[in-house]
């Protein structure tokens, strides 16, 4: 018995098997849709030149290992180098730091994959096409609010996104979240949220630490605790709340309260509203 998918394919009666990208199209087919997309763009007037130039390189291997050590030197150099395009650069950083990690999370959960050649094709905003993909990601709904937002405030943490780390999810405060259930984010592993939250935030701290190599024991308790559509779906917030990296590794994460919490909705198109 096989179940259908987009392009014509199917998966087998073992939905952990048959590629990752075909999960991807079979649970998330918008979301396929706007990451072909979003692999395909490159800034109107950026050349290859310049996104290979050493004050660019060294910034792209720092925001690939650890964001939230960028300093105000590598900040200076690449605003020198890059000029007025400093900002699509770190866009084209992010996009290539993203999608290695999505594509090797759900080869690893799902098996070895074909995904298609990037051709990539000038645009005036690359941030458009960005906001696009994070807006498709948003729209799924196959995860409990608090789990949602679990998963991004893990990882706004270990990034070391003040903006992000302030917020609070409406939606996972009235569905009975509360400052305990925040906390306790930061020593997951040892707490007392569900075994499936517990496998969900270790997934988030595989993709975000070691993308290349994630532990077979989070790989298992993912298939023991989340279905595979719940899987893509974390998969592919840890890869939406990482835009917060642009932010991080330009010095413009600032929050935007100085005392308590920001909340924010998220509607059913997938935007965020704060409140």
């Amino acid at each position: 018995m096989t179940v259908d998918v987009n392009d014509g394919a199917a998966l087998s009666t073992d939905q952990w098997s048959g590629g990752g990208s075909r999960a991807l199209a079979t649970y998330a087919p918008a979301v396929s849709l706007s990451f072909a997309t979003l692999v395909g763009v490159r800034p109107s007037g950026v050349f290859d030149e310049l996104l290979g130039a050493p004050a660019v390189a060294t910034f792209a291997e720092q925001f690939r290992a650890d964001v939230s050590r960028i300093d105000e030197t590598m900040r200076a150099d690449l605003a020198t180098v890059t000029g007025k395009h400093q900002f699509a650069v770190a866009q084209m950083v992010w996009i290539a730091d993203v999608a290695p990690r999505l594509r090797t999370a759900l080869d690893t959960l799902f098996g070895p994959s074909a995904w298609p050649d990037e051709r990539r094709y000038p645009v005036a905003d690359v941030w458009a096409t960005i906001e696009n993909f994070m807006a498709s990601v948003a729209r799924l709904t196959g995860l409990d609010p608090t789990l949602t937002e679990l998963v991004r405030l893990r990882g706004a943490r270990q990034h070391g996104c003040r903006l992000c780390a302030s917020r609070r999810s409406v939606a996972a405060l009235e569905a009975g979240a509360d400052d305990a259930t925040f906390d306790a984010v930061d020593n997951h592993a040892t707490s007392d949220l569900p075994p499936q939250t517990k496998a969900a935030l270790a997934l988030v701290d595989a993709m975000i630490w070691t993308p290349d190599r994630l532990p077979a024991d989070a790989i298992e308790a993912v298939r023991a605790e989340l279905s595979p559509a719940q899987a893509v779906e974390v998969v592919l917030d840890v890869i939406r709340n990482a835009a917060n990296k642009i932010a991080v590794a330009l010095g413009a994460d600032a929050p935007e309260v100085t005392e308590g919490v920001q909340l924010f909705r998220t509607d059913a198109d997938g935007v965020l509203s704060t409140v």
